[in-house]
């Protein structure tokens, strides 16, 4: 071999190591989607019988499905909040939707104060890891920056907005809890018009697309928060009419399952590309929703209640989490874990290391999800000082131990106790025939309000 093969053939060595230590040292991506308003039981993978969801059960089907998942409150901004953050909406004083304020006529108790914007002194997700080298995209809802009613188009308090959070572009995010409609033109002040009667499912993941294939060779942190499936109740026609033919107890909106499936064909598209770019292995996928089904479209059996509930349809939503090496294929997760989870189990999963007093309401799901040990499973706790816009709900709050639920009514500090291993539905009160097991939760809730900073509803002046 003459000396100019031999350099050629140690520079072809020199640059296969290279590359393989660049394919070792590459970080995982993350794309996190939370669909608004989404029941535990709305999707086929979770036991639905009317609405197709095709692709999202195949995703489920490639990875862990859990299911004892719950949001961090039973409405939307205190929850979105919770997953940036890994702090409990009590913590954050934030813990009613925005604009807040629903106050019952004939009730006793005001609400407790709020916050409805997520203060810029709390470290997000995005922030750790914009520090960490990734490029940050929002997708979506916001609904953590003040009142829509303030300005044009949602624009609320913009000071709060993704881009002040550690997101590099924000596509959709306001202070929109909804849309004013699904179709372009959107009437949302930060996404454009790009196509009469678009539909805005399609267009937030379009932009996903973009955004991915435009960083596929950098690390990237995609936020996916579609308005989907918040009101209003808007779906395309062939869909709406497709459903419009079925009967089910469950289906009290045919809009809403041509909703669901609308969503499902979009997120198919977005599953298909991260195939297509040869990313799939190397991006952790985690799918939930915000809280329970708004039951005006649909119904939540075997749970009780929905959106605006402290009761399990109201606050035990989907997660699905896929990452093809990590996570097995069709394994299942029935651990009760919660919102504030997710913040510590994607520094966890991307190697970062969380300082003392960072997300401190939060656990890691790695060891779950790697199905090994080290898991710390703790007591859950809820805390829903505030009416929600039905105002139809008692102000209380609740802990999830093991297979128990305690309930606390703040109104006259009555409580109820289930069973929920055997009594999913939440119908029969153990709160008398249980005094002791009612005495311990109530005792651990009360101590972590009072450690949490929680505040709460005062008596109302006559």
């Amino acid at each position: 071999m003459s000396n100019k093969a031999v350099r050629i053939f140690v520079v072809s060595c020199f640059c296969v190591i290279l590359a393989a230590t660049a394919l070792q040292a590459r970080k995982p991506n993350v794309i996190f989607i939370m669909v608004d308003d989404l029941g535990w039981m709305d999707l086929a993978c979770q036991g639905n019988k009317v609405v197709d969801t095709p692709n999202i059960d195949r995703f489920a089907a490639e990875g862990m499905r859990f299911t004892s998942a719950y949001s961090a409150a039973p409405v939307c901004t205190p929850t979105r909040a919770a997953v940036l953050t890994g702090k409990s909406p009590a913590r954050l004083h934030m813990t009613t939707h925005a604009p807040g304020g629903f106050l019952p006529k004939a009730s006793k108790f005001l609400p407790a104060k709020t916050l409805i914007d997520l203060p810029l002194e709390h470290l997000t997700i995005a922030e750790r890891l914009k520090e960490a080298g990734y490029r940050n995209a929002f997708l979506g809802k916001w609904h953590l920056a003040g009142d829509s009613r303030r300005g044009a188009m949602g624009r609320g308090n913009v000071e709060f907005y993704p881009e002040a959070q550690g997101f590099d572009i924000n596509i959709g995010g306001c202070a929109y809890g909804g849309p004013p409609t699904y179709f372009d033109p959107y009437r949302i002040h930060t996404l454009a018009p790009r196509k009469k009667g678009e539909y805005l499912p399609d267009r937030l993941v379009d932009e996903t697309i973009s955004f991915i294939r435009k960083n596929r060779d950098k690390p990237f942190f995609v936020n996916l928060w579609p308005y989907t499936v918040h009101w209003p109740v808007e779906a395309p026609a062939k869909l709406v009419e497709k459903y419009s033919k079925l009967k089910d107890p469950w289906m009290r909106n045919h809009g809403y399952a041509a909703m669901i499936e609308a969503m499902d064909t979009a997120f198919g598209r977005l599953f298909a590309e991260l195939k297509d770019l040869g990313l799939e292995k190397d991006t952790l996928v985690m799918l939930t929703s915000d809280n329970g089904p708004f039951l005006g479209v649909a119904g939540c059996e075997p749970l009780r209640e929905g959106k605006g509930y402290l009761y399990e349809g109201g606050i035990r939503v989907p997660l699905m989490v896929r990452w093809p090496g990590r996570v097995r294929a069709g394994s299942t997760c029935d651990t009760p874990v919660i919102s504030m989870d997710y913040y510590p189990t994607i520094l966890a999963a991307l190697g970062l290391s969380r300082p003392d007093g960072e997300a401190p309401d939060g656990e890691s799901l790695l060891p779950l999800l790697e199905e090994k040990k080290g898991f710390k499973e703790k007591p859950l706790y809820f805390h829903f000082p505030n009416f929600s816009w039905h105002m139809k709900n008692r102000l209380g709050g609740a802990v999830r131990d093991g297979k128990y639920k305690l309930i606390e009514w703040y109104d006259d500090s009555s409580f109820e106790l289930y069973d929920l291993a055997a009594d999913i539905g939440e119908k029969k009160d153990l709160s008398k025939k249980m005094p002791q097991k009612a005495a311990e939760l109530l005792g651990k809730l009360r101590a972590w309000r009072k450690s949490s900073g929680a505040w709460m509803p005062r008596k109302r002046e006559s």
